[in-house]
């Protein structure tokens, strides 16, 4: 029953959140750096669009929540390139401090979209909503997402300045590149994908819980990225290797479910396959 199509549909719909975060994350490591404050991130844009939604409509709600988001990315790679802290520390911070302001914002409270009118129920859309009636609408945002940082990563000046700085962060200034930018960039990046990510999976179940929304959803695009071979010191960004990478996390999690295996064993399992990769990483660098 595994490559039935409502398997299928299922696996689509989880791994958006996976994807997208992990999309960011891969850009965000490869500079060396990492970014454990996403599922937060993803927690406080649900929350901003479904509170601003009843009177500033869906569009400008999401669009304001983006954009505050973004704000947020862009000024943790600013504390990072700029002021030269450490990653892991403002990024844990951010991951506590976005996590309390969703709480506060919603008021401790879950928000249900069926009880925001209209507007509620077109958000309801972003999360069910089926192309052609077989296809679920989150295939569009996986399929644009790794698309477009392929082609940032592998096509474009960009992509290579992006690696050089994970490379060697002092090499790369003293070639000319604005490491700063470029991190205040990446950072920007991942807050964005995040953003939607949180959208998109308070829209599938119809409720913005600052307190749940995106929860540990940091480790599963961390565990994705590694997987999929982008080594932690940076210097290289494997893209169709997250992808892999979150897929394999969700086959483990799905495969178990469906043989009446209880999600502790999935666990066991994700964590001995992380353990694995970062070996092979290690052996590999020698």
């Amino acid at each position: 029953n595994f490559f039935r199509l409502s398997n299928l549909n299922n696996i689509i719909t989880q791994i958006c959140p996976t994807i997208l975060c992990g999309m960011g994350m891969t850009l965000v490591i490869s500079t060396g750096g990492i970014d454990i404050s996403v599922g937060s991130m993803m927690a406080l844009s649900g929350v901003l669009t479904a509170q601003m939604m009843s009177g500033a409509g869906l569009l400008p709600s999401v669009a304001a929540a983006v954009l505050v988001s973004v704000m947020i990315g862009c000024f943790t790679g600013f504390m990072v390139g700029k002021l030269r802290l450490q990653a892991m520390v403002i990024t844990l911070g951010l991951q506590l401090g976005l996590r309390g302001v969703a709480q506060v914002l919603c008021g401790g409270r879950d928000i249900y979209f069926n009880k925001l009118g209209e507007v509620g129920q077109q958000l309801s859309l972003w999360g069910t909503y089926k192309i052609g009636g077989v296809i679920p609408i989150q295939i569009v945002p996986i399929v644009l997402s790794v698309v477009v940082v392929w082609i940032m990563v592998e096509k474009t000046v960009l992509g290579r300045q992006i690696e050089a700085v994970g490379d060697s962060l002092r090499s790369s200034i003293l070639a000319g590149i604005h490491a700063s930018v470029i991190l205040m960039f990446v950072y920007g990046i991942s807050a964005f994908f995040a953003a939607f990510a949180g959208i998109f999976q308070a829209a599938k179940v119809s409720v913005a819980a600052g307190s749940s929304l995106g929860q540990l959803a940091e480790l599963d695009a961390i565990a994705a990225v590694v997987i999929g071979g982008t080594p932690m010191s940076g210097g290289k960004a494997r893209v169709m290797g997250t992808v892999v990478g979150a897929l394999m996390m969700q086959m483990i999690t799905l495969t178990c479910v469906m043989n009446n295996i209880p999600d502790q064993i999935a666990q066991v399992f994700k964590a001995i396959i992380i353990v694995f990769a970062v070996f092979i990483q290690r052996e590999q660098a020698k």
